[in-house]
């Protein structure tokens, strides 16, 4: 992975601490706009959630789904595991450690804030996995940073300080995707959070 871990963003890694951060920025409202635009879930459906943190996605998913997540991040996964076990299960490990055939199927593969933490080869496996467990109807959706013309010159600031260090530009991330799934939908968002920063959502499936 292309993280800067070191340093201040070192402090991240600590789950409160990273929830706090998370907090004060106005992620959870942003979440919940994730879940309601682009991840919509249906009854009974199953989600698998690559790089899943500490789980706070479950905060704004329905009861019901299936819900299995993985983070490179051991202090993440044991905090995700303490208090959202009984809706999911976690496990920790980074994208090269997953064999797709353990995982089973899923409606709704989810990696958020993961793309721009890899390098192309990582990214490409996200995708590789994301499609194999994938049912045949199933979409792929993820969120990273993103640089584009025209955004706010205090975004593009506070993108470059992020710990991950391959942030892409809308044709990288979805040139990334197109070479795994037929059909991309973008969404770029520059009103995700309290302050100005830019945000891509690709919405990935298979042609039908």
């Amino acid at each position: 992975m292309a993280e800067i871990t070191t340093g201040l963003r070192s402090i991240l890694s600590v789950p409160a601490v990273y929830e706090t951060f998370q907090r004060l920025l106005g992620s959870p409202a942003a979440q919940r706009d994730l879940v309601a635009n682009y991840i919509r879930p249906q009854p009974g459906e199953s989600l698998l959630d690559i790089g899943c943190g500490p789980g706070n996605l479950l905060r704004s998913l329905p009861d019901d789904l299936r819900y299995v997540g993985f983070d490179p991040n051991e202090s993440y996964v044991k905090s995700a595991a303490e208090r959202y076990g009984s809706r999911g299960s976690f496990f920790a490990g980074g994208i090269d450690d997953v064999d797709p055939a353990t995982l089973g199927t899923f409606d709704i593969v989810m990696a958020k804030s993961v793309l721009h933490h890899v390098d192309d080869r990582q990214a490409a496996k996200v995708f590789d996995v994301a499609a194999r467990v994938l049912k045949p109807a199933g979409r792929v959706i993820t969120l990273d940073n993103v640089y584009v013309d025209g955004q706010s010159r205090i975004a593009r600031f506070l993108i470059s300080r992020d710990r991950g260090q391959n942030v892409r530009t809308r044709e990288g991330y979805e040139q990334l995707a197109r070479a795994r799934f037929s059909t991309v939908e973008t969404h770029i968002r520059h009103d995700r959070l309290r302050v100005p920063y830019t945000h891509i959502i690709l919405t990935c499936r298979e042609q039908t």
